[in-house]
């Protein structure tokens, strides 16, 4: 087997995917401090935080997961023994986040009506709007950084991921807490500021990222050969693979952003609630998201170099990794709910007291859907790694949609109580992780090829 990349084992798969777990987990902490410093401006911020931010993703995810695929298409270049195809991919990947970008800028007044449909309080969508507004505009350093890390990952280059990474949060956590604060000198910005510290910290991690870039052996082998250069061919392929990737993360994104619109629609405080429980569910959900990443990027160097049983083995090395984890965080949520919930207690009044017991249920809840999200995110790694990135479109883009109407229809309609709208929710993330390991097992992936000249191999 060639040296060009490691072999299936637990602390192959653990070498890339802890740096990654750190990485993702640096992302959580930079939301989890965001979100705990506007909670000092009062209760209604930290719904507005979540929403505006949710929002941004959701307009951000379609263009970012076409040139975020990059990840995939470097790992089967780099397992089919191709640098200078890698370096291409990125350049195409950059060139498209450019193009990208003000189309992203045009859709920002679209969405203030967004918030008022949901039946958000005005003072609610005002805050909404603003953190929302402040991101989009710095969107661009999303995209790019997308493709930065994709290539890194891809490679198998975990370490250079994370070390951005913590770059980014030493720029974004003490800047956010100035400028939100009003600390060290700087005007208090409320919750404008927890939205320009977010920036801060994307574009530390991006300028880590892109100078990391330039230093690598492949760039610099392969730069003065066209390196930059428009491809059709490969923009042809980072299209037609990347768009359903991209298509698949804005459906859900956008579904799930309904959803959380919806719940918030109930009461201030069970916005409040929700989006506590939430923030708890990025810390167990995002680290996964680097198990993930990492299964993407072996299985794909797998695929390239024609290895079918190797992918499969990353697959579910990667499952038994994640389950791990998930069942770490479903004690946390369980033992801990009182205590982690009371943490965002510090801006709350009188009239805030049934905030934390629904939080403590939500939360509890949430522990029994972990092992669901885990199946799902890994599987659907696994199968963007081979190409078949229409199928996982298709499969979650449907749930999804069931789950945002199926809420639509018990909160507006029938106005179940949250927790049982909750429940429901629950249902869907575990029917979520059975649809992709279907999918996987039944193998149509191993057929797929995503690059060109890549060796032939027997179908495990």
């Amino acid at each position: 087997m060639p040296t060009r990349y490691r072999e299936i084992t637990l602390g192959n798969m653990l070498t890339i995917a802890f740096p990654l777990i750190v990485s993702q987990g640096s992302e959580t902490i930079m939301l989890f401090c965001n979100r705990y410093f506007v909670s000092f401006l009062g209760s209604d911020f930290i719904p507005a935080s979540m929403t505006g931010g949710l929002t941004q993703f959701v307009f951000t995810s379609f263009f970012g997961g076409i040139v975020g695929y990059v990840n995939a298409l470097a790992a089967q270049y780099h397992g089919a023994g191709r640098p200078e195809r890698c370096v291409q991919a990125v350049s195409q990947g950059l060139l498209l986040s450019v193009v990208f970008y003000p189309l992203l800028i045009a859709l920002i007044p679209l969405v203030h009506r967004g918030f008022g449909w949901a039946g958000h309080d005005p003072r609610l969508v005002a805050l909404e709007f603003t953190y929302f507004r402040i991101l989009m505009l710095g969107s661009i350093l999303f995209l790019a950084q997308g493709v930065l890390a994709g290539y890194f990952i891809g490679l198998g280059k975990t370490r250079t991921v994370m070390l951005a990474s913590f770059f980014g949060i030493f720029a974004n956590v003490p800047m956010t807490w100035a400028l939100v604060l009003g600390k060290l000198g700087i005007p208090r910005l409320g919750i404008e500021g927890a939205a320009i510290g977010t920036l801060c910290g994307s574009f530390c991690t991006v300028g880590i990222l892109f100078i990391a870039y330039l230093r690598s052996p492949a760039y610099r082998a392969h730069h003065g050969s066209g390196a930059w250069k428009p491809r059709r061919e490969l923009l042809a392929r980072l299209l037609r693979y990347g768009t359903p990737a991209g298509a698949e993360t804005f459906i859900n994104v956008f579904a799930f952003n309904l959803f959380v619109l919806l719940m918030q629609s109930y009461s201030p405080s069970v916005a409040t609630a929700v989006t506590i429980t939430f923030n708890y569910d990025l810390v167990a959900f995002i680290p996964m998201l680097g198990v993930g990443a990492a299964v993407t990027s072996m299985a794909a160097q797998r695929m390239g170099a024609g290895d079918v049983r190797g992918a499969k083995r990353a697959a579910f090395l990667g499952l038994r990794v994640a389950w791990i984890y998930a069942g770490l965080m479903m004690i946390a949520f369980v033992v801990g709910a009182p205590v982690l919930v009371k943490v965002f207690a510090n801006g709350f009044t009188a009239g805030d007291e049934a905030i934390l017991p629904l939080a403590q249920t939500l939360l509890r809840l949430a522990a029994l859907y972990t092992l669901g999200d885990a199946t799902q995110v890994v599987f659907s790694g696994a199968l963007r790694a081979a190409g078949d990135t229409k199928w996982v479109m298709i499969i979650s883009g449907t749930l999804h949609w069931i789950m945002a109407v199926g809420a639509f229809i018990f909160i507006r309609i029938l106005v179940l109580p949250p927790v049982a709208v909750w429940v429901f929710f629950i249902a869907f993330v575990v029917s979520m992780g059975f649809a992709m390991y279907l999918r996987h097992h039944r193998g149509a992936w191993q057929t797929m090829r995503l690059v060109e000249n890549a060796p032939a191999a027997p179908v495990a």
